[in-house]
């Protein structure tokens, strides 16, 4: 008789265990609180303008095509994708901008004409991120740093051995001064830390290894948006027989004798051999276990930061930018101290700006665009968001103005809103964080929870909020090293 194991969350990482458990034989449930699969991977429409509503970055899309590999299936059939030429558009205020092309020669040769920094200082900088990823990618990111086998191997002696190379005594942004000098060039390295929600002012050297990933494979624009990504792992898992139980909310994780039995649902029991939790790590504590004691990094870790995003449909077009694009601010350092110091928004915010309707057209009316509107901001600490929201409204929308000439408030004909305890209501990521825990100290990589818990068998984790990490590679990841700890059923 097969095992079972009910899944909690429909996430990106909740699908993607779904999938790989039920492809070693279990039956497999997943019980989602909304109406919808993706978590934060979903869209909506604001009259005729399309929104991915959450992650817009999309990069190593073959963990993508793992999946249905594994199912003997053609990912081609199923999903599809291009390669983006350009990365990222970048701005500064002094009227500097830099495109970041693909093409490693052909960035190496914007860098030199725009910001006159030699192709061998960049090759040397992205060689040493290269090499950091290369030691680190089978001890951290294939497999769970928690078990002890993990230590007992060449890989990590190799680690040992090179640590100093890690540079984890430094901060990223005295590692990017140390080697690029050039501001922008510096700042422009620097923003590589909010790709988990860290400040580069804080977080170890370790991590210009995530400049590598998006150098060496690029950037890539799903057909039909980000949303694509999680709606067609949710086909592929429901063609392998996994049951999806839509806007069920799961109450408890039920425990016996140390072992993880089930869930409760509306108030009924459901049993299973085998519970993974998608959900942030601090609810499922605190909501889902109440019986057990929260462990105290989970307690007390520092969140990542968190955003306040417009949506905007834009009655007119910026031929001057791209999918991706970077308004940068002016003193990057105070910005920072903003967010993760002081907690409130800072007067010279850099803003993310993410046009779909540059790679399909429908995203928006003829002559117009749809644009995601990102700002970082500190996670929920009780601020008072509706006057922040305003606040930062005035702010984005000046600097927007004065860096593209014109008057962007003209062209907005419709407009959202989310803000961190909105990004909280509807993911359950504990105070609206969008990464979970921040990695903001040089042994964040080791605080985060593990994929299970040692105390109570045939429980696990996935998801942004605990081993390897956020963000869409790493949350498929996280849901690999689940698998993998499990037999065949």
């Amino acid at each position: 008789m097969k095992s079972k194991a009910i899944i909690i969350g429909a996430g990106i990482a909740g699908i993607a265990a779904a999938i790989r458990l039920s492809k070693k034989g279990y039956n497999v449930e997943v019980f989602e609180a909304n109406s919808y699969p993706g978590g934060k991977l979903s869209n909506f429409s604001l009259g005729a303008y399309r929104f991915d509503a959450g992650p817009s970055l999309f990069t190593m899309p073959h963990f993508v095509d793992e999946l249905f590999e594994l199912c003997d299936e053609n990912p081609r059939d199923y999903f599809n994708y291009k390669k983006k030429s350009i990365a990222c558009q970048y701005f500064w205020e002094d009227k500097t901008t830099l495109t970041a092309y693909s093409d490693s020669k052909k960035f190496a040769q914007e860098v030199e004409d725009k910001l006159q920094v030699s192709p061998r200082v960049l090759q040397a900088y992205l060689d040493k991120a290269k090499n950091k990823y290369d030691l680190t990618e089978n001890l951290f990111l294939n497999q769970s740093l928690h078990r002890l086998k993990t230590y007992w191997s060449k890989d990590t002696v190799k680690a040992i051995v090179n640590l100093p190379k890690m540079e984890i005594e430094k901060s990223l942004d005295e590692v990017n001064t140390h080697q690029l000098k050039e501001p922008h060039l510096v700042q422009f390295f620097n923003r590589f830390a909010t790709y988990n929600g860290s400040s580069p002012y804080k977080t170890p050297g370790i991590m210009s290894l995530v400049q590598h990933l998006e150098s060496h494979y690029g950037t890539y624009f799903p057909e039909g948006g980000m949303t694509e990504i999680s709606q067609s792992l949710f086909e592929l898992a429901k063609r392998q027989g996994v049951v999806f139980h839509m806007e069920k909310k799961v109450e408890q994780i039920l425990i016996k004798n140390k072992k993880a039995i089930g869930v409760l649902c509306d108030g009924i029991e459901f049993l299973s051999d085998v519970v993974v939790s998608n959900m942030d790590i601090y609810p499922t504590y605190k909501k889902l276990l109440p019986s057990l004691k929260m462990p105290r990094n989970v307690r007390r870790e520092e969140r990542s930061s968190s955003a306040i995003i417009f949506y905007w449909g834009i009655n007119k077009k910026f031929d001057e930018m791209d999918l991706h694009n970077i308004f940068f601010s002016n003193n990057y350092p105070a910005e920072f101290k903003a967010i993760f110091e002081d907690k409130t928004i800072y007067e010279d915010p850099t803003i993310y700006v993410n046009i779909t309707a540059k790679e399909t057209s429908n995203d928006a009316p003829k002559g117009a665009e749809n644009w995601f509107v990102m700002i970082n901001t500190a996670a929920d600490y009780g601020q008072e968001w509706a006057s922040e929201i305003d606040k930062l409204r005035k702010l984005v929308l000046a600097k927007l103005s004065r860096m593209l000439d014109c008057d962007m408030a003209t062209f907005i004909k419709e407009e959202a809103v989310l803000s961190p305890p909105e990004i909280q209501a509807k993911t359950e990521s504990h105070m609206g964080a969008l990464y979970g825990s921040s990695s903001n100290n040089k042994m964040a990589a080791f605080l985060r929870h593990p994929n299970f818990k040692f105390s109570i068998n045939q429980l696990f984790f996935c998801g942004g909020s605990v081993h390897p990490g956020g963000g869409i590679p790493l949350c498929l990841l996280s849901a690999k090293i689940v698998s993998d700890q499990l037999p065949l059923s």
